[in-house]
């Protein structure tokens, strides 16, 4: 007789790596857009219920709670601290992973250092190309809810339009 396929994808995850102002902004958004949202900050301070409702927050060193978030293809990491000493360990996790989107804040020279201490830890320059890094489309954002939109953009984009980003690389 006739059959129903009905297709379950994985649910859209989104970590963010630093309970800072923008991630205040960036998980609801994300929550609205049909992500699970992960707050990863060691820092108790910074990662507490008040600040970010409804979001799961782990307060692991980066590198472990990266792995117990164990990010797939259907999984989106940005880093937001600034501080290599908890960005990196991150990116390194996601990295090694088939997460669809991986973004970094900080300017082009921030990066520039970023991509260093990553090769340092084994990374090849292909892997690190996929680090969208300063995060976000280039919206001229000022404010931590506009970053946080210009990074929903480009983390929608990179989703949607997975060949995109690839030729506008290109064609620069």
């Amino acid at each position: 007789g006739p059959c129903f396929l009905q297709i379950f994808n994985p649910p859209l995850r989104l970590a963010i790596v630093g309970a800072v102002h923008i991630a205040q902004a960036l998980a609801p958004i994300a929550g609205l857009a049909g992500y699970a949202v992960t707050i990863i900050d060691p820092r108790g301070a910074f990662a507490t219920e008040v600040r970010f409702p409804d979001v799961t927050l782990l307060d692991d060193w980066p590198d472990e709670a990266m792995e117990s978030f164990a990010p797939d293809r259907r999984s989106a990491v940005v880093a937001l601290t600034h501080d290599p000493k908890l960005d990196d360990p991150a990116l390194d996790v996601a990295l090694k992973s088939e997460a669809f989107y991986i973004a970094a804040l900080g300017s082009r020279r921030t990066h520039a250092g970023r991509v260093e201490r990553l090769k340092a830890l084994g990374h090849a320059d292909k892997a690190i190309e996929r680090i969208h890094g300063p995060a976000g489309l280039d919206i001229g954002a000022v404010s931590p809810a506009e970053i946080a939109i210009s990074v929903m953009a480009e983390m929608t984009r990179v989703l949607r339009q997975p060949g995109a980003a690839a030729m506008r690389q290109a064609a620069a």
